[in-house]
């Protein structure tokens, strides 16, 4: 799952972070959408509800733009559908923070803009995930491996970014026009996967990342990329790494960068042993018991010691009539 994010470039940084070549060759930074670049304000701890800088093709906002060209938006972090038909937003009874990727194709709230090609890049710089351990909660900051470029002045090149590679994680958006008339609302909710081998000891889910420009430029260019093709790049990677922070990062009120500082877990301490359990540890330790051999005497047969079967009283009595059938029978005396 992903439930807090960090960003904290500043809106210029973003977009220069985000510098991708259009269909030319040509090397181009993704302007904010009119109105956006106020909307979006850096955080270290940053939980639903806020505004996240998301990455979508400008074809969403002009119906004569080629499908590849991108542009940036701040979008409110929790979808809430086109069709959800209460006055206030906040009266969203389901979490739409996540989606699940194996059953968004079937779920309404999902399903729909998904399959009209509403998918966006949600960028961070990293997020984080919470360990749970013996009943306490662990915190850990997640993010790319960083890879150190060459410095180079905006002079040479404008395009040309020198900082921190952002986290791109795949998301689905939608647009909610409020009853009363007021301004569009765009929000967006976080594609979720089973965890990568690198980190489900940490959490059994974590987001769909996208791994390099080729991923992220097929899952926004929905007039060129169908739905089912786009589908095949979401799935766990193992490219990322992680650190412990500290447990400030559980308030969402707190908004340093203390954040997402790394931190040494203390060692636990083992359970103290009493005397008599100390005894028998030692005793163990120094005499185990040996395994015995197991024992291959057979029993002997009887035949063998030339015993005759023990008599039983049934046997006796068979005996005694056979001698009193032997017996001559008693002659009648002459009268």
């Amino acid at each position: 799952m992903c439930g807090r994010t960090a960003c904290t470039l500043a809106p210029e940084d973003v977009s220069k972070a985000c510098a991708y070549q259009d269909k030319e060759g040509r090397k181009k930074c993704p302007q904010w959408r009119d109105g956006n670049i106020d909307k979006y304000h850096p955080s270290y701890n940053r939980s639903p509800q806020s505004n996240s800088p998301v990455l979508l093709s400008l074809k969403h906002f002009q119906k004569d733009a080629d499908s590849s060209e991108r542009v940036l938006a701040a979008m409110r972090w929790g979808l809430i559908p086109s069709w959800f038909n209460e006055q206030d937003p906040s009266k969203m009874q389901y979490k739409t923070n996540n989606c699940r990727s194996d059953t968004m194709t079937e779920k309404t709230l999902y399903k729909a803009p998904l399959f009209k090609g509403k998918r966006c890049v949600i960028l961070a710089d990293g997020f984080y995930e919470w360990r749970t351990q013996n009943k306490e909660k662990q915190p850990y900051y997640i993010y790319f491996p960083q890879i150190k470029t060459e410095k180079c002045s905006d002079s040479e090149d404008p395009t040309h970014w020198n900082g921190q590679r952002l986290l791109t994680m795949a998301g689905l958006f939608d647009v909610w026009e409020p009853p009363s008339g007021e301004e569009p609302l765009y929000t967006y909710t976080v594609i979720t996967v089973d965890a990568s081998k690198s980190m489900n000891w940490i959490h059994d889910r974590m987001p769909a990342i996208l791994d390099g420009d080729e991923a992220v430029r097929k899952w926004l260019d929905f007039g060129e990329v169908p739905t089912q093709e786009a589908l095949k790049l979401i799935h766990p990677i193992e490219n990322i790494t992680y650190h412990p922070v500290s447990t400030i990062v559980n308030n969402s009120r707190n908004n340093s960068p203390e954040c997402i500082e790394a931190i040494i877990l203390p060692k636990k301490k083992e359970p103290a042993l009493n005397a008599s359990s100390k005894k028998m540890l030692d005793w163990l330790q120094s005499n185990s018991p040996k395994k015995e051999e197991p024992c291959n005497i057979k029993s002997p047969k009887l035949s063998h010691y030339g015993a005759s079967p023990k008599k039983t009283s049934a046997s006796l009595m068979q005996q005694w009539l056979k001698k009193e059938d032997e017996k001559p029978s008693p002659k009648r005396a002459k009268k």
